[in-house]
């Protein structure tokens, strides 16, 4: 009876503290979230820190930066002030030392304190080379503002506000920027098998990669655990400021494969793909902050009702494939250790200029109704290079989804991608924008 009437006594009391959050988080105004991932992004993607490549200075920096107001957050640091140092071979007998910032917030249920979820989002960027221009020679940095001072800004959002409610979590919370993501997962990799003790005790994973650009959409990718979609969708169902899409086919390789690899359950959260990955265009210029925020708002929300529920299971993706997604032989496109090539370029964004554009026909009827859109397409590059399984995976009107199938189902071979040697099948999807010219008034 006593035990009963301690658990009626808390329950008010947690939810008066979450009330109590909304409400106060909702009446700040919304410039004092954006100002704050403005100030992160604007640092860690600057020109002094050269692009955060694995091993350099730039990567120490943000990692002193990240260890710094995480702790100012209120969060224990376990990895001290300068990050968590490792190191990897390189080709070559070369010792590559980078690190990882880890930070914790403890549970309070006496059962699930000593089980863990882990919000990760990936330190490291390309940094920087010296390239030719006219003649002459000039540094060229990959600042990565998207490319992922992005998740970045937002896990250490997201760290402050449940660190300022723990009082709300039965598990505890691991937060990690690893380092040497780009490289070759070697943080996460590192965290998992050589640094975090209780890694048996890790029930699921959050990732946060690429989260500034939510013009293009906002989607989770669980590798199909039925669990993690189940919860996707119930949060889903809640009041939210936005709702990630569910989609099937990996939007970018990241450290939630290392999770994977241990049988950690584990969900992306990204914006996508988009035009400047992996150039010196990827600046702080082209985010989106309010979106940013909206996302972080739909980020704790779901933080909470991981932390706060059941053990997702994990299964391994055969009931994905026999869902209709990837074909046990079809990778992804970015997974190649040669990505499949149009006209010599890699760049998806190169075969929509060279090809899809050129070649794209505005069907007339949806030009005289005005209507405009984005059409998400699905497709495989065969390991012949052939273009094949075109289908539309996010339409916009029946119209604008027909002729972006065409187009694409029409184009010219690839060169195929390449996984160990061999000459593979490999999946993409890419959006295909109707936009029509607003005509100038005379």
């Amino acid at each position: 009876m006593r035990k009963l009437l301690t658990l009626l006594l808390l329950l008010p009391v947690c939810v008066a503290a979450s009330a109590q959050f909304r409400a106060g988080y909702r009446s700040l105004d919304d410039s004092e979230a954006v100002a704050a991932m403005k100030e992160h992004v604007s640092y860690l993607a600057s020109a002094a820190l050269e692009g955060r490549k694995a091993g350099s200075e730039g990567e120490a920096d943000a990692a002193a930066y990240v260890a710094e107001k995480l702790a100012s957050y209120g969060l224990e640091v376990l990895s001290g002030p300068d990050g968590e140092l490792f190191g990897m071979k390189q080709e070559g007998g070369d010792t590559l030392t980078s690190r990882n910032v880890i930070a914790y917030i403890p549970g309070y249920d006496r059962t699930l304190k000593d089980r863990y979820i882990v919000i990760s989002a990936r330190l490291d960027n390309l940094g920087s080379m010296t390239v030719n221009v006219d003649g002459g020679q000039r540094e060229k940095i990959y600042y990565g503002a998207n490319g992922n001072a992005s998740g970045l800004a937002v896990l250490m959002e997201l760290g402050r506000m449940l660190s300022a409610h723990s009082v709300l979590l039965k598990r505890s919370v691991v937060l990690a920027a690893f380092g040497s993501s780009q490289e070759s997962g070697a943080g996460a990799w590192y965290f998992l098998n050589r640094s975090f003790q209780a890694a048996d005790r890790i029930d699921a994973m959050i990732e946060l990669d690429m989260l500034g650009t939510e013009s293009n959409g906002f989607y989770a990718f669980t590798a199909s655990n039925p669990d993690l979609n189940k919860l996707v969708e119930a949060v889903n169902a809640t009041l939210q400021p936005i709702r990630p899409e569910l989609v099937t086919l990996e939007p970018v390789a990241s450290d939630r494969r290392i999770f994977y690899d241990k049988e950690i359950p584990a969900v992306l959260f990204t914006t996508g793909m988009y035009p400047e990955y992996n150039s010196d265009r990827d600046t702080p210029s082209i985010l989106e902050y309010d979106g940013m925020e909206r996302e972080l708002e739909y980020l704790y929300n779901f933080s909470l009702a991981l932390v706060n529920g059941g053990k997702p299971e994990f299964r391994k993706d055969e009931e994905g494939r026999s869902r209709g997604l990837l074909e046990p032989d079809v990778i992804s496109f970015y997974d190649c250790d040669v990505r499949p090539t149009f006209f010599r370029s890699s760049d998806p964004a190169e075969f929509l200029k060279r090809w899809v554009y050129v070649y794209l026909r505005y069907p007339q009827s949806a030009v005289d109704e005005g209507v405009q859109g984005r059409v998400l397409v699905d497709f495989v590059i065969d390991e012949k290079g052939k273009v094949t399984d075109v289908k539309v995976a996010r339409g916009a009107d029946p119209r604008l989804d027909a002729e972006a199938v065409r187009v694409i189902s029409a184009s010219p071979d690839w060169r195929p991608g390449i996984l160990r040697g061999k000459k593979v099948k490999s999946a993409i999807s890419l959006y295909v924008e109707f936009r029509l010219e607003k005509k100038k008034k005379r």
